[in-house]
């Protein structure tokens, strides 16, 4: 079985102190760090730009997962990968020619990533399996942390799971949304191998990170 790897967001950590955050949960166990980059147009929130990232880039060498909820994306994908992103993510709604910003992505030196949200159908990525290291479903609609798992995105992640063992290639399949020691096992048993948790980690103060991390890899191994 393909280890499961957990990624806290950082979405719910505590800003004011966003590097010693990133810190912590890196020594707690986090295998990447899960940056929800937001501008207020494609998703209704507001977050962080490559300053930031590249600011918080000081605080640990675990590869940066960035998630681009914005929209035009390609314009702003070669200051994030100066910023230290190791995978750039973006949705196929979020520019005209999605398959020329994944080519653009890697020409600048990260990992490609598509990210698909509940009402975005899994046939998306066929025409694009070639030109993606990860693939994201997300499980809630992107734009705030602490939401519900939508149940139905279940199938969507077993679709994915089917498609990229067709492939042939190594592409990584994360989920995103409500995820926790309850909903870990489902997901992981669906098909996904990465674990985006935002709120299920950064519950409690810096000394229970490493326990709450540890609570989602037992329950979805």
């Amino acid at each position: 079985m393909t280890q499961v790897r957990i990624a806290p967001s950082i979405l719910a950590a505590d800003f004011s102190r966003l590097g010693e955050e990133v810190s912590a949960v890196a020594r707690a166990g986090a295998d990447f760090i899960h940056v929800d980059v937001m501008d207020g147009h494609f998703v209704p929130n507001l977050t962080i730009g490559p300053v930031v990232v590249a600011g918080i880039r000081k605080a640990t060498d675990l590869p940066f997962d960035v998630h681009l909820m914005i929209s035009p994306a390609d314009p702003f994908v070669q200051a994030f990968v100066e910023a230290g992103a190791d995978v750039v993510t973006v949705h196929p709604e979020a520019g005209p020619h999605v398959h020329r910003t994944l080519q653009a992505i890697r020409a600048a030196g990260a990992k490609p990533g598509l990210a698909l949200n509940p009402g975005t159908p899994a046939e998306i990525v066929e025409p694009l399996m070639e030109d993606v290291d990860l693939i994201l479903a997300m499980t809630v609609n992107p734009g705030f942390g602490g939401q519900a798992f939508i149940e139905s995105q279940l199938k969507k992640i077993e679709a994915l799971r089917r498609m990229i063992d067709a492939s042939g290639r190594s592409i990584m399949l994360e989920v995103d949304g409500g995820v926790n020691a309850q909903t870990a096992k489902r997901i992981v048993d669906a098909g996904a191998d990465v674990l985006v948790a935002g709120s299920a980690v950064f519950k409690g103060d810096p000394s229970a990170y490493a326990e709450n991390i540890a609570a989602i890899r037992r329950a979805a191994e």
